[in-house]
């Protein structure tokens, strides 16, 4: 595709630098693969949003830049190339804060005090006995920051995980609003759902999750990985060889059948008839993983040994973000009468 028909389907993705400890293989699968197979056909702008770190971890703050650069070393070895796409800092590119204090001008109080996370968040501060001045604007105030993310480069369409395309639907009534009010800047942003997207279980079969320790991270050596799955979840009831397994319901067959999908069925009838246990599909998953994920590894690892040039690599994809944010906010402004 040529640069000019991929630069009128922009797409605009991000994560929050959560620590670091970086990102785990649930990352990967549900968003990381996909965002590279988009850069083929796309502008894609690689968003790290520290900005929205801070509504809920304003008070630590130290480790944050060094987050920033775990992350970004993450997306590049991971597959995401700087050179075709912008791998860029959230606060680097001012465009986003500018934006988010206009949108949040128009947005109505009712919108974001009814938004899921909003309400799950303050339930949980809550039940940790935390006061209410732990609740702060910028937590309810960080939908109208993801709009103002979005937004900002004018994209064809955010891809999001099956169970996520909803949260995307505020961004949408924003954006309708400002159009409605001030005349069509804003194309209204798609959800881009992936078909492939694979959703990677916890080593604890819940949802792979940083906040319920149950997960494998980029960052983890070999031995580690091992040590994770020697203790994963399998099933309950297996507890010979020769017990029927249960693999719909095994961690260890589920991540088998992301990380083996043309050789998984043929572990999975033998963990069903009872002709393997449990160590033996460990050991094979801990040698697929580990082959998997051995080249993100290092090639992380490479990164992380130049931090000068990783911030170079970030500068650069927020020069050149800065430039589709600059022209977006000149229409902004223009819109609505503002010099």
């Amino acid at each position: 595709m040529s640069e000019t028909a991929k630069a009128s389907k922009r797409i605009l993705s991000g994560m929050q630098p959560t620590g670091t400890s970086g990102l785990h293989i649930g990352n990967l699968e549900g968003a990381l693969r996909n965002w590279v197979r988009l850069q083929d056909e796309s502008t894609l702008y690689c968003c790290i949003v520290d900005w929205h770190s801070l509504t809920t971890r304003y008070a630590d703050t130290q480790q944050l830049w060094e987050a920033c650069l775990i992350l970004a070393a993450e997306y590049i070895a991971a597959g995401i190339d700087p050179k075709r796409s912008m791998v860029f800092i959230q606060s680097q590119v001012k465009e986003h804060a500018e934006l988010h204090l206009l949108l949040s001008m128009i947005t109505p109080l009712g919108w974001l005090e009814r938004v899921p996370t909003f309400k799950e968040k303050r339930e949980l501060i809550s039940d940790k006995g935390e006061g209410d001045e732990s609740i702060s604007y910028g937590l309810l105030g960080y939908p109208c920051l993801q709009s103002a993310d979005i937004l900002l480069y004018r994209p064809l369409g955010v891809p999001v995980g099956k169970d996520q395309a909803a949260h995307l639907e505020l961004s949408r009534e924003i954006c309708r609003r400002f159009n409605h009010l001030y005349g069509p800047v804003f194309p209204e942003p798609k959800s881009i759902i992936s078909e492939v997207t694979a959703v990677v279980p916890g080593l604890d079969g819940r949802k792979m999750s940083k906040s319920y320790g149950n997960a494998i991270y980029l960052s983890d050596s070999a031995d580690v990985v091992a040590d994770k799955v020697k203790n994963a979840f399998t099933t309950t009831t297996k507890l010979r060889k020769t017990d029927p397994g249960v693999p719909e319901t095994c961690v260890v067959c589920q991540l088998r059948r992301v990380y083996d999908p043309e050789g998984y069925s043929t572990s999975w009838d033998e963990d069903r008839a009872g002709i393997r246990g449990c160590m033996q599909s460990k050991k094979e998953l801990t040698e697929i993983l580990n082959t998997a994920l051995e080249p993100i590894r290092q090639r992380r690892a490479e990164l992380l040994s130049d931090k000068g040039e990783l911030e170079n690599i970030l500068k650069d994809g927020a020069d050149r973000a800065r430039e589709t944010a600059v022209e977006t906010m000149d229409l902004v402004r223009k819109a609505m009468g503002l010099r």
